[in-house]
């Protein structure tokens, strides 16, 4: 015997509209929504650069005027420096290992309405958040291949989420039904 699905709490839907398979015993599903596209990730993806590069140039700012102010020299940042890079890439690393295991969702794709789930629509975790992270660059090595799958694949997975066992849902639809539903029941309240 299966749990209730509670209707309030959304499941994932594959994109051919079929409904999901059979969770196993005590895994129900999180969430619904139709797996994203390409174009939606990809502007979440330029909102997130643009939004992390943008901290990172800010955070070397403030440490190169802190370091003028004390020492009385300035300190020229460039992408020569190792110590430059090394931190662009661990900063890269935080950002999007954070965001992704802490809510399945970067500053980006909540602008556009996207969320990383696991296959099975459950929360995406610390450990598929931080393999999804480290397999990331995996689909940009490749030439860009990597990305392939999203246009071509029913579930629009990318190389780093078969890698991870994640997906990439729209979770518009979701919070949409929530608030529906919680206004349904704050009327019947009055009544």
């Amino acid at each position: 015997m299966t749990a209730p699905i509670d209707a309030n709490r959304p499941q994932l839907v594959p994109g051919d509209g079929r409904p999901p398979p059979a969770a196993p015993p005590g895994i129900g599903p999180d969430l619904r929504g139709q797996h994203s596209g390409f174009a939606s990730r990809f502007i979440a993806f330029l909102f997130d650069c643009v939004l992390s590069i943008g901290v990172f140039m800010l955070v070397l700012a403030a440490a190169s005027f802190a370091a003028s102010v004390l020492t009385g020299t300035s300190i020229h940042w460039s992408r020569a420096n190792l110590w430059v890079v090394i931190a662009f890439f661990g900063w890269q690393f935080f950002y999007y290992a954070y965001c992704w295991t802490t809510s399945g969702k970067t500053p980006g794709m909540v602008l556009l309405g996207v969320q990383v789930v696991g296959l099975d629509g459950s929360r995406v975790g610390t450990r598929r958040g931080v393999i999804r992270t480290l397999a990331f660059p995996l689909s940009f090595i490749l030439l860009g291949l990597g990305f392939v799958g999203i246009l071509f694949q029913r579930d629009r997975r990318a190389l780093h989420d078969l890698i991870a066992g994640t997906a990439v849902i729209y979770d518009w639809d979701t919070r949409e039904a929530r608030l529906r539903s919680l206004a349904r029941e704050g009327s019947d309240g009055r009544a």
